[in-house]
C-alpha cells in the first residue's frame, strides 16, 4: 500500500474513533485525536510541546514572522509550549484528522540512553522550537498501532509507551533529531527558556516577573529577554498574558465558568481588562465566548 492510500485508511480510523470514543477524547496518555469537520480561519491557539502528524487536511500557523504548515506529508514538532496563529483546513466531505503526541522527556532521555554511543549526540544550541520534516512510513506504522490501541485496554495500558518510545526512536535518528537532543540537554538555551516556561505553566496565576523567571534559569534578565523571545517569539510578560487567556478560554468552553470568575481563576485582579484583553487576542468578548460554547451544544 502506498503512503497516501496508508494515510487515507488511517484519517478513517481517527473519523470513526472521534465518532465511538466518548466525547473524541483518547484513552491514551500523551496521545490525543486531532479532528474537525470544518475549515477553522486563523485564530489563536495554544500548543503544547509535541509531534503532530495528520493523516488528512492541513494546518497552516504562525508565530511571530515565522511561518509553519503540516499536511500528511510532513509532521510537525513543537519543543516548549507556544501560542501561535493557526489556520485549519477541513470539511465534512474530508474531515482534518490525525493524532497529536506529546513530548514526554523522560521517555526520551530513556531512549536515548538506550541508544547510547551510536550516535552523535552532542546537543545543539538551536534557537526555533517549531521544526518540520518529512512523514515516513516507519512512523505511519507506529501511528497505526496507536490508533489501534485505543479500543484495547490491556495492550494500551501495558504497550503504549515502549510505542511512543519507538516514535522517539524515529524522530531523534531522523531530521528533527537535533531539536529533542537540545531539549533534553539542561545546558541548552532551548531547554533552559522550556523550564522557565514550565514555571509560567504552574504559577501564571501569580505575579510572575521577569527578573523571577531570569533566576528561575540563573540568566541575567537582559540575556534572558533576549532568548526568550528568540525562542517564543515573543516578551516573557505577553506570552504570560497570553497563557492566562487560553486557560481562561479553557474554562469558559470546558467548566462553564462565568468569565468573572475565570478572569480572577487565571490571576487577573480586574475583570474590564480581562475582557477588553480577551477581545483584543481572541475577536470575541468572554460572554460572547460563553454563547458560542452554548449553540454548539444545543446543536450537538
Amino acid at each position: 500500500m502506498s503512503d497516501n492510500g496508508y494515510c487515507q485508511r488511517l484519517a478513517q480510523q481517527v473519523i470513526d474513533l472521534h465518532h465511538s470514543l466518548s466525547g473524541g477524547v483518547s484513552p491514551l496518555k500523551n496521545v490525543s485525536l486531532m479532528y474537525s469537520d470544518k475549515h477553522l480561519t486563523l485564530s489563536p491557539v495554544m500548543y503544547r510541546p509535541g509531534i503532530a502528524i495528520l493523516f488528512q487536511g492541513s494546518k497552516t500557523g504562525y508565530l511571530g514572522d515565522v511561518s509553519f504548515s503540516y499536511d500528511p506529508s510532513r509532521y510537525l514538532l513543537l519543543s516548549v509550549a507556544l501560542p501561535v496563529e493557526c489556520e485549519t483546513h477541513g470539511s465534512r466531505e474530508h474531515p482534518l484528522a490525525g493524532l497529536f503526541i506529546d513530548v514526554d522527556m523522560l521517555l526520551v532521555q530513556e531512549m536515548i540512553l538506550e541508544i547510547g554511543e551510536q550516535y552523535d549526540y552532542q546537543p545543539p544550541q538551536l534557537t526555533t522550537a517549531i521544526h518540520s520534516a518529512q512523514l515516513t512510513h516507519d512512523m505511519l506504522r507506529i501511528t497505526e498501532r496507536l490508533l489501534e490501541m485505543m479500543t484495547r485496554p490491556l495492550e494500551a495500558r501495558l504497550l503504549a509507551n515502549q510505542v511512543i518510545k519507538e516514535m522517539y526512536f524515529y524522530l531523534l535518528t531522523g531530521p528533527c533529531g537535533r531539536a529533542l537532543l537540545s531539549l533534553a540537554n539542561s545546558q541548552t538555551r532551548i531547554s533552559q527558556i522550556a523550564k522557565a516556561l514550565r514555571r509560567i505553566e504552574q504559577d501564571y496565576r501569580t505575579a510572575l516577573s521577569i527578573d523571577m523567571l531570569a533566576a528561575e534559569v540563573n540568566m541575567s534578565t537582559s540575556a534572558f529577554y533576549h532568548h526568550f523571545k528568540t525562542v517564543t517569539q515573543t516578551s516573557p510578560l505577553q506570552y504570560l498574558k497570553r497563557y492566562r487567556l487560553h486557560e481562561a478560554r479553557r474554562l469558559l468552553a470546558h467548566q462553564q465558568m462565568k468569565a468573572g470568575n475565570a478572569a480572577i481563576e487565571v490571576g487577573y485582579e480586574s475583570v474590564s481588562q480581562f475582557s477588553r484583553e480577551y477581545k483584543r487576542y481572541f475577536g470575541v468578548t468572554p460572554g460572547e465566548e460563553i454563547q458560542r460554547v452554548r449553540q454548539a451544544t444545543a446543536d450537538t
